[in-house]
């Protein structure tokens, strides 16, 4: 089995006022297949956002081991920087440049690039190609910004809530692109408060509560975790909502009261 991505007993710790650590992400272990679209499931201050930065390399870990296509994110940051693709919670971008004018600026940082053209394209903004981002409906500033994470060509792509707070047809737009991007044999590395999302795209997801796995596995192996509530007959498997909720006791949108995090998502 190729592993894009390798953990081994993770920690992180946060510093507390008045002295004493807050550990965000608790010795937690895993690997990511290439060409797999991995999802993180988990309620807010769970350490899944914690996690994925210190995987892409913008945190420093407090322990534990990180491989990233066989680097490690702390000691091969620009190496790793120009092999990986990541699309945060919330991006910015220079307000009076072009659509154009920003994907040429980024690839101008990479050794390999892909032409603003093709990835527009892709994305199906190519009418948009001289417009700037303010002038872009949520769904195609979404697109936009998926885009944006491709220009280098990467070989894993990162992609922290990709869909929050767009509408469902938007978010249908997202998913197939998210899709094509698997299929041209990339590796895809995602968190999401969707359940339909993580049902529909993902080979494997790990649920995270309080800083640590308590599951991992495909979907269908998760929904057979928990006994399903009364349903009709063709409806008899349990939800990955149903395994969330068993095994968390909340809903996405509860936060730890002791277990914030920067960006908790």
């Amino acid at each position: 089995m190729s592993y894009a991505v390798v953990v081994r007993d993770l920690v992180k710790e946060f510093p507390q006022r008045g002295g004493g650590t807050l550990r965000a992400v608790d010795r937690i272990s895993f690997e990511v297949r290439r060409g797999e679209i991995f999802g993180f499931l988990g309620p807010n201050g769970a350490g899944k956002t914690t996690t994925l930065e210190i995987i892409e390399g913008l945190q420093r870990r407090s322990g534990g081991e990180v491989r990233v296509l066989d680097l490690d994110p702390e000691r091969h940051t620009q190496e790793l920087k120009s092999r990986i693709g990541i699309q945060l919670q919330a991006s910015s971008y220079f307000e009076y440049l072009t659509l154009t004018e920003i994907l040429d600026l980024f690839g101008s940082f990479y050794p390999k690039r892909r032409s603003p053209g093709e990835l527009l394209e892709r994305v199906r903004l190519s009418d948009k190609a001289n417009a700037f981002v303010k002038h872009l409906s949520g769904g195609q500033a979404q697109r936009f910004s998926l885009v944006a994470a491709l220009v280098n060509d990467p070989e894993i792509v990162f992609l922290d809530e990709a869909t929050t707070g767009l509408d469902p047809r938007a978010r249908r737009d997202i998913w197939e692109v998210i899709a094509e991007i698997r299929d041209t044999g990339k590796t895809v590395v995602l968190t999401t408060h969707y359940m339909d999302e993580a049902q529909t795209l993902c080979d494997r997801v790990a649920i995270i509560d309080q800083g640590r796995i308590v599951a991992i596995d495909e979907v269908a192996a998760l929904r057979r975790l928990v006994p399903p509530p009364p349903k009709p007959p063709e409806e008899q498997l349990a939800t990955l909502e149903d395994v969330f909720l068993a095994l968390t006791g909340k809903t996405l949108g509860e936060s730890e009261p002791d277990h914030a995090e920067e960006g908790a998502a």
